[in-house]
């Protein structure tokens, strides 16, 4: 599996994941985590101009995507009923969509990230469960709880060398 920055030409394929995933979670007992067509195209073009937004191949087929950056993440400065692993640069992971179940590659992109800079955070819905045990399954020890610029919660996740 190869995985590249998100392109022009690969725009239909990532918003079909997209859909396939909304779908997925609905189905899995998640219907409200990605509502209202979100994620779309308009956030996945302010990804890609950011350079954050990556697509995962696999034999050369658009498999997943997902946003990595090492930046700070606002959402992230406040965690209640626990504490972050540290406090040092991290990366953030968002939007992790695979077009089939089972394959590993969220996982696979995932690990990727954590190449990248040793030090991820990630949150996601508390009715997400799939997503959850996929994180824990991966080594990501759950910290604490954050809200989301709408409010809501989500449980948040990091991994980190020592």
């Amino acid at each position: 599996m190869d995985i590249r920055k998100t392109e022009e030409a690969d725009i239909p394929q990532v918003l079909a994941i997209y859909e396939e995933a909304r779908k997925f979670m609905a189905e899995a007992g998640n219907p409200s985590q990605w509502t209202g067509g979100y994620p779309g195209e308009e956030d996945l073009r302010r990804d890609m101009e950011k350079g954050a937004s990556y697509v995962c191949l696999e034999n050369g087929v658009i498999a997943a995507t997902f946003y990595f950056s090492v930046e700070e993440e606002p959402t992230y400065r406040v965690i209640q009923d626990g504490a972050w692993l540290n406090d040092r640069p991290y990366g953030v992971v968002h939007r992790v969509a695979s077009a089939s179940r089972g394959k590993g590659l969220a996982s696979h992109c995932l690990n990727w990230c954590f190449d990248q800079c040793g030090n991820l955070r990630i949150d996601t819905h508390r009715n997400n469960i799939p997503m959850q045990n996929m994180l824990e399954k991966n080594g990501f020890a759950r910290c604490g709880i954050i809200f989301v610029e709408d409010g809501t919660e989500r449980i948040a996740f990091q991994k980190c060398r020592e």
